[in-house]
């Protein structure tokens, strides 16, 4: 398994996860286990569905062998996706957008960001961080970029008519809630990303959301958009968790679109930064950004799709004008009323638990236990 246990907090679940119903994978001694919890009560899916994808498949969440009153204490957590593909939505915000126009210009150095950020304000005549996608305030940026020479592929994800949409991670590769993850150990300028994650079955229909970290590694992607892949695909880079909630009375695509993500980060240096992600200022309505992504594509095994974030940090760190980036050991914290906590410890990629267990162990282990017949 990838995912290595640090101390998970027993309320790492919404204060309200007894009126929810949720789906998660556990570790158990004989393996990876799907489970749903419903009515406060924890139960074991596998002879339901060996997966949670063939479970999500299934689209019932009835059934099981009770596990009792849930104890995020007494198990281990794993990503609650498995076979599902890790997709992701980039410049979904304004302030992302031009977070992403500054990298691109600085060629990832992160020294002049400061210099190229000053000067954008001065031709709007105000923080950029405070643009609306949309906006007269947008339309007078898009004119100034475009007559400073500075018009960007990014704003033209963020403002015409196709959205960003990439992999992230590979199937069985992302980690889950107290695991470590991972930022590449030659990159000097990152960040965390919150999201919200929304989890789709094979018909491209969301049935949830959880909370993601889209790990960003400002310098590679700034160098070059086409560095993309090693800026966001390395080992422990992507996690989720801590469980799906899934769609009902108690929560609806409505929450999603509202939904207010705050983000702790607590370095062991003493560091502090706290920060905020609003749903409610997103450029595409999540639906849009299904669409777009099952638009010339099928997902036979379903798929989650991070809709992008509005955190950018821009706060100093050790460096003036320097701004944030990681160091190892920053504890991250993300979380948000309805979907819980996600709590991540950062080391490097280098140094994350190797990502051993892929599909082929997954199939092995599902034989094994004698699952594999069981009902999709």
């Amino acid at each position: 398994m990838s995912e290595s246990r640090e101390d998970a907090a027993w309320d790492a679940l919404p204060s309200d996860w007894r009126d929810g119903l949720f789906l998660g994978r556990i570790l158990t001694d004989e393996g990876p286990t799907p489970i749903v919890i419903r009515g406060g009560e924890a139960f074991d899916m596998s002879r339901v569905a060996p997966t949670a994808s063939a479970l999500v498949e299934r689209g019932a969440w009835d059934g099981g062998q009770s596990l009792g009153e849930f104890d995020l204490g007494a198990v281990r957590l794993l990503s609650p996706v498995d076979l599902q593909c890790v997709k992701a939505c980039g410049v979904t915000f304004a302030v992302s957008a031009i977070e992403r126009v500054i990298e691109e210009r600085a060629r990832g150095d992160w020294s002049i960001a400061t210099e190229i950020r000053g000067r954008l304000e001065a031709r709007i005549g105000g923080s950029i961080r405070a643009v609306v996608p949309g906006s007269s305030e947008a339309a007078a940026l898009k004119a100034a970029l475009i007559e400073g020479g500075m018009w960007s592929q990014y704003l033209e994800v963020a403002i015409g008519p196709d959205a960003e949409v990439f992999t992230k991670s590979p199937v069985l590769s992302t980690v889950g809630a107290g695991a470590d993850i991972g930022i590449r150990s030659d990159s000097d300028w990152n960040n965390p990303e919150p999201e919200v994650v929304l989890l789709a079955d094979s018909r491209g229909k969301a049935v949830g959301a959880t909370l993601g970290n889209d790990v960003n590694l400002r310098d590679f992607e700034g160098r070059s958009a086409l560095l993309l892949g090693k800026a966001k695909d390395n080992n422990a880079s992507c996690s989720l968790g801590p469980l799906v909630r899934l769609f009902d009375a108690s929560f609806s695509m409505d929450d999603v679109r509202s939904a207010e993500l705050r983000l702790h980060i607590e370095g062991e240096d003493g560091y502090r930064l706290d920060g905020a992600s609003n749903m409610a200022e997103i450029s595409r309505d999540p639906e849009d950004l299904l669409r777009q992504t099952m638009s010339e594509h099928q997902y036979p095994d379903g798929f989650v799709l991070f809709l992008g974030t509005l955190f950018a940090p821009v706060q100093d760190r050790d460096t003036a004008n320097r701004g944030f980036t990681h160091k190892v050991g920053d504890r991250v914290t993300i979380e948000s009323d309805k979907l819980g906590r996600l709590v991540n410890r950062v080391v490097t990629s280098k140094s994350a638990p190797a990502w051993e267990f892929g599909i082929g162990a997954l199939m092995a282990n599902l034989a094994q236990r004698g699952l594999l017949g069981a009902a999709h």
